[in-house]
């Protein structure tokens, strides 16, 4: 499995496709914090989006998607200039029959369908710091023409309430995750840390070995001859795209699987142990509580207790 991939099941996606909203004329709504990522898709007409910091409004059209991923209040509408209503409060008692928020009579329509995703917790820090504020994909990039395809099912889903909804809007949600993840990966602009790393031919294939082997004990010499470059310069580069060096990012990593299975609770400490590339208990307790600063079974015992 590929590190994008490996990473994303490990966040425990909870996705939710809430609602479609169409409005006509002259409208601003401002939505209250939230958690994790926001996302959406403009199926028909255009709005504007912002913040309440200093960020400037970013113009939405018919095809482009975006994620918002602060957790910030923000705002949307025909023009950042008009006076913002509750959204929430417009959400909830605009809500027809057939699923979808319609507000506004008069005027050209707009339609978009959205909703959010929600992490684990424990594991979210892997991938919401390495997002900016904003992620907004033009339906006219080059990489957004699997986006358009997923839009067509959304407004086809979004339409109206149908049998097994949940399922398939959790679905949809998910790949409209992945595919804008990947169309951000693809443009110019690079992002840090592991995520942005992937786009690099080298250094992306050593995190693919690593993800692929986690229990191997690597070396930097292996990893580098692997992908064709000297332990120095690999050592230099994989530590300026990722953050860390190569045996620190493979360690970080083995203790946030590790710390998932003893979050499952149903493997024994040395069968986890083996499974992330430790020999013996004593080893594993020992990187464990250097990462976490509390032993395996510590750990393990205090999620339960939350829970």
């Amino acid at each position: 499995m590929d590190p994008l991939s490996d990473i994303f099941l490990l966040l425990r996606v909870e996705s939710v496709l809430s609602a479609r909203l169409e409005v006509r004329g002259p409208w601003a709504m401002r939505f209250s914090a939230y958690q994790h990522i926001k996302f959406g898709g403009v199926l028909d007409g255009s709005f504007w989006l912002w913040g309440d910091g200093a960020q400037e409004p970013t113009k939405l059209e018919a095809g482009d998607f975006y994620l918002l991923t602060r957790g910030q209040p923000y705002s949307t509408g025909s023009d950042p200039a008009l006076e913002t209503v509750d959204g929430r409060e417009i959400l909830e008692t605009h809500l027809c029959a057939d699923g979808v928020v319609r507000y506004g009579t008069e005027g050209e329509r707009m339609s978009a369908a959205g909703g959010r995703f929600v992490f684990d917790d424990h594991t979210c820090d892997l991938l919401l710091p390495l997002l900016p504020p904003l992620v907004h994909i033009p339906a006219a990039s080059e990489s957004a023409a699997p986006l358009r395809a997923v839009l067509e099912l959304l407004r086809l889903e979004s339409e109206a309430t149908r049998p097994g909804a949940p399922v398939v809007a959790a679905g949809l949600a998910n790949i409209v995750l992945m595919q804008i993840l990947r169309a951000h990966l693809a443009s110019e602009r690079r992002m840090p840390g592991w995520l942005g790393a992937l786009a690099d031919p080298r250094i992306g294939s050593a995190l693919a070995l690593m993800h692929g082997d986690i229990a191997r004990q690597w070396k930097v010499d292996e990893l580098a001859s692997a992908v064709a470059m000297s332990r120095t310069t690999f050592t230099e580069q994989f530590k300026a795209l990722v953050g860390v060096p190569p045996l620190s990012y493979l360690i970080a990593w083995r203790m946030a699987v590790a710390g998932s299975a003893l979050r499952a609770g149903n493997r024994s400490l040395s069968d986890i142990a083996e499974s992330v590339g430790y020999g013996s208990d004593a080893a594993f307790n020992s990187a464990f509580k250097r990462a976490t600063g509390t032993s395996p079974g510590r750990y393990r015992l205090r999620d339960d207790t939350a829970a």
